[in-house]
């Protein structure tokens, strides 16, 4: 088992949590910002969504709205 193989299992063990951590930290970009860049945030946290679906070996990304 290899590096990335373990980390892959423990995004795919820790997906709910890094899935907030996401949204918390595109709610903060957005409260700093007064929203301004609300788009530019949406579009990288669907990117960060996109990665640790990768990296948990999903063959179909998870879309949150």
């Amino acid at each position: 088992m290899g590096l990335l193989d373990n980390v892959g299992d423990q995004v795919a063990k820790h997906s709910d949590k890094i899935d907030d951590a996401i949204d918390r930290g595109g709610d903060f970009i957005d409260d700093r910002t007064d929203g301004k860049h609300a788009d530019r945030v949406d579009q990288g946290q669907d990117f960060l969504r996109d990665k640790a679906d990768d990296l948990a070996g999903r063959d179909e990304p998870r879309r949150q709205a």
